[in-house]
């Protein structure tokens, strides 16, 4: 603007010089274009002053901003840095840790060959206080050592006796096995053995059985012998008719025994997968007959059996738990070997069926239902430590059938990681053939039920360290309806290695 307040009166002064030559004039028109161009120069100049001053005073907020950012990311950075520095610290403390668990815990079995072996087990005290209601029960026998219904002593009105309460310390259930495992080509190789000190029926002291005054020695018994061999095995188990897995935890031996399915004997068994949660499991096992004489209770082992047992059971497992269903078919057959008219030979077909499970009531599977119910033909050497007969002998030489339904039923709750609690149900009813005398001529002194109820709580102070109490309530009627019963309180203390 200054310079063209200045260029004006220029131009007005130079006018007549303009008039005079056309030379003059061309040389003003070029400088007034130059001096216009200059001032459309200077324009854009002052414009673009403008906007640098703009943009200069916006700048600062700008640098404010990307400066708080920056610290902000610099504080993200520090605070990243140091959760990861923690995180590398846990996890090196961790592994130092397991480290030292590895190092501490013993190293499982020991190499023979191509073999690993190894030895575990539990050494068990158990301490119980009992009365029975119907009289004693004889010392150093079965049923003092665990609940056993067929040796509750039953009340009989014609020769009265009075209740007993006796008191008993035991460390006969203490238990080992050897289990060796052989890898052969693709095969998988086992042989286990398994021994305790209650299944021995007890040796005389001359022979080398202790007494409860002196020693309490006891003998050695074998329990399970087998070789497994892929999907086959061969030698002493459980019967393919159970699954020891529905047992209840208990203070006892077996624990609710009463309608439950418990035998091991030798046998051959195969197991068959169908598919991923489904398997069949068949085998053909030891043969006899526990047959009774009409007129005495007594259990006679015949021994003249022809035919093996045959079980088979189909497992079906999953998250729940798992579900069984079992059959056996069996025949029942009793020879006296004499000759001509005292000559007796007699057989007829036994049969059962039985289902089981268990059914985890959590996720981490440390409180579950078990149950298991069973009903059948001659079985009664298969149900509560042989309850009842399979068949009962009668007068004219012909066996008679006897009918056996078993109910079981137990819940185990844990509590916490330490502790839990088992409540135990259990009852067997047997039924003889209508054609049979009820009178104590017959079968009236012969057991017709039995049922149990028992609750206990269990504590692990430490792994592998089990301590235990339980009440049990037992009752057992005969067929005449004489009937006895036993309340019986266990402690039991174990460290399983």
């Amino acid at each position: 603007m200054v310079a063209t307040a200045m260029v004006v009166p220029a131009v007005a002064m130079a006018s007549p010089a303009h008039k005079k030559g056309s030379s003059h004039e061309a040389e003003l028109e070029a400088r007034l274009k130059k001096l216009e161009q200059e001032v459309t120069d200077l324009r854009d100049a002052l414009k673009t002053a403008h906007a640098d001053t703009t943009q200069a005073a916006a700048t600062p907020v700008a640098v404010a901003a990307v400066s708080q950012d920056a610290a902000a990311a610099h504080a993200e950075a520090i605070a990243a840095t140091q959760t990861a520095q923690a995180a590398d610290a846990k996890a090196a403390d961790a592994e130092r840790k397991i480290a030292a668990l590895t190092d501490a815990t013993p190293k499982l079995g020991f190499h023979s060959g191509n073999s690993t072996v190894s030895l575990s087990g539990y050494v068990k005290l158990l301490a119980s206080s009992a009365r029975y209601s119907g009289g004693d029960v004889p010392t150093n026998t079965l049923g003092r050592d665990l609940y056993l219904p067929q040796s509750v002593p039953v009340f009989n009105p014609a020769s009265p006796t009075s209740p007993t309460r006796v008191t008993d310390f035991s460390a006969k259930q203490t238990r080992f096995w050897v289990d060796a495992n052989t890898k052969v080509g693709n095969h998988a190789l086992k042989a286990y053995i398994e021994f305790d000190f209650q299944a021995a029926p007890g040796t005389p002291m001359a022979l080398g059985q202790g007494t409860q005054r002196t020693t309490n020695a006891y003998d050695l018994a074998m329990r399970r012998a087998f070789i497994q061999f892929d999907r086959w095995t061969f030698g002493q188990d459980f019967t393919n008719f159970e699954n020891v897995a529905v047992l209840p935890e208990s203070t006892d031996y077996v624990g609710g025994i009463d309608g439950l399915i418990f035998i091991r004997q030798p046998m051959v068994r195969y197991a068959l997968p169908l598919q991923k949660d489904l398997k069949l499991i068949m085998a053909v096992e030891n043969p006899e007959t526990a047959s009774s004489t009409s007129g005495s209770a007594a259990l006679i082992e015949n021994g003249e059996d022809h035919a093996p047992d045959a079980t088979a059971r189909l497992e079906y497992t999953g998250k729940f738990g798992f579900l069984d269903l079992a059959t056996l078919w069996r025949q029942l057959r009793i020879d006296n070997a004499k000759g001509g008219a005292a000559h007796i030979t007699d057989s007829r077909l036994g049969w059962g069926v039985s289902a089981s499970g268990k059914l985890f009531l959590n996720e981490s599977h440390s409180s579950d239902l078990r149950f298991q119910a069973t009903y059948g033909e001659g079985i009664g050497r298969y149900m509560g430590l042989n309850f009842s007969p399979d068949a009962v002998l009668q007068s004219n030489g012909l066996l008679a059938s006897v009918r056996n339904l078993g109910i079981y039923g137990a819940g185990h709750i844990a509590l916490n990681s330490q502790w839990r609690v088992n409540v135990i149900g259990s009852y067997q009813r047997v039924s003889y053939a209508d054609g049979l005398d009820r009178s104590a001529e017959g079968i009236g002194a012969y057991n017709r039920e039995a049922w149990s109820a028992a609750g206990n709580l269990f504590y692990s102070p430490v792994t592998n360290v089990d301590l235990g109490v339980e009440y049990r309530h037992g009752n057992r009627e005969l067929v005449n309806t004489l009937n006895g019963h036993v309340d019986r309180l266990d402690f039991a203390a174990k460290y399983s290695f």
